[in-house]
């Protein structure tokens, strides 16, 4: 992630690498399902649930083989005269990959969106392609996404409200009285049964921090945002409730615009360490494949979501963007932590020539398997699909 809300070249990429990415995998117990279903999410009232959505099933089910397919598309971040690019790259993922539910990670949109109108119509480019295709999908918030409020007087609320007056859009008005905008969880059903199979976790990592904290500024730390305590919380004692009423721990994803602290402890296997040999002793403990090039630019604090991931053992997976040239993932104590890379072509990419190599999107195959469901990973690029290139 560029510093600011520079979405040009890059000045403080270290270009550390290592090979292409290939597929990964994950197991998650789903058995002892519960008697009932709480239509789609968990965190909404049920008036709330289908509120300004004119039609459509709230609901997401597994296939009667027994799959689910997921498409996370991350950094699309344009205004409303988006780089036609962009939207080839969705629209050939989509009829590819044919996904039962896409995930919008954040920087959904970005500067230069300066009146209502046009903030519509730069979430009508990103929302159509789904649209057309009559497929379910959500949205999280990152740091950009308000990046034009000031002059639209659109805000993250606002937007949710667009968002949700789509048809096959699956998001609902978010967990009340905590940080952020549209926190919520989806739950995903059997092919034959309304119990739930699966559960996705969208969660608002916010945009910056603040100016100062009891008087001390942020000079010499990240000055992104981070996931509250009070989020932490509510993904914790929602997990508890879902527990509790379906009798087991639901497994799930998690999704996230702006890394943990995780991420880059990972890639080193080292809080302090910094160098060839930490990284290679982490490829081989924790089965890193993919790039870095650019280091992660979490928040200046630890959330402890991490911490709360562990404790609560149901969530699999925690996948992020921001961070645009990232594309590695990995297995850290049990939880796969990985980046999507950039799907926005007028975001910034990598120097030079090789700009726009790693635009591209990360596919999640679930499978369910007995009483496990098994979740398989790759990403998919913007070349593979014959789609321009060339740098502008």
């Amino acid at each position: 992630m560029s510093d600011g809300m520079d979405q040009k070249g890059m000045d403080r990429k270290q270009f550390l690498k290592i090979g292409g990415m290939s597929a990964l995998a994950l197991a998650a117990g789903a058995s002892g399902l519960g008697a009932d279903w709480l239509t789609g999410t968990a965190s909404a009232t049920e008036k709330d649930k289908l509120k300004d959505r004119p039609t459509g099933d709230a609901k997401l089910n597994f296939r009667k083989d027994g799959t689910f397919k997921i498409v996370q598309f991350n950094d699309t971040q344009d205004d409303e005269d988006i780089d036609p690019r962009t939207v080839e790259l969705m629209e050939k993922t989509l009829d590819d990959q044919k996904p039962d539910f896409v995930v919008l990670n954040g920087d959904n949109i970005t500067g230069g969106t300066d009146s209502p109108a046009e903030v519509k119509k730069a979430i009508n480019n990103i929302a159509m392609p789904m649209e057309d295709r009559g497929i379910p999908w959500a949205i999280t918030f990152g740091n950009h996404d308000e990046d034009s409020t000031p002059n639209s007087g659109y805000d993250e609320e606002k937007m949710l409200q667009i968002y949700r007056s789509y048809k096959y859009n699956r998001n609902d008005g978010g967990a009340k009285g905590i940080t952020g905008t549209g926190n919520m969880n989806l739950l995903i059903g059997g092919h034959d049964s309304k119990n739930p199979m699966f559960n996705l976790w969208l969660l608002d990592a916010g945009r910056y921090a603040p100016k100062e904290i009891a008087g001390q500024n942020f000079d010499g730390y990240p000055t992104w945002d981070w996931l509250r305590q009070n989020q932490v919380n509510w993904y914790s004692e929602t997990s508890e409730a879902l527990e509790k009423r379906y009798g087991r721990k639901i497994p799930s994803l998690m999704f996230i615009h702006i890394p943990l602290w995780e991420f880059r402890f990972m890639w080193f296997a080292s809080v302090d360490g910094r160098t060839e040999a930490d990284h290679a002793r982490a490829v081989a403990k924790h089965g890193i494949v993919g790039e870095r090039n650019e280091e992660e630019c979490p928040g200046p604090f630890n959330s402890g979501m991490f911490s709360a991931i562990l404790d609560r053992g149901d969530v699999k997976g925690v996948f992020c963007g921001h961070d645009h040239v990232n594309t590695y993932c990995g297995n850290y104590y049990g939880v796969m932590l990985g980046y999507c890379g950039s799907t926005g072509f007028g975001a910034y990419g990598l120097e030079g020539a090789e700009r726009n190599r790693l635009r591209g999107a990360r596919v999640y195959n679930l499978k369910a398997e007995g009483k496990d469901v098994k979740v398989d990973t790759h990403l998919v690029f913007a070349k593979d699909y014959g789609i321009d290139l060339t740098a502008n």
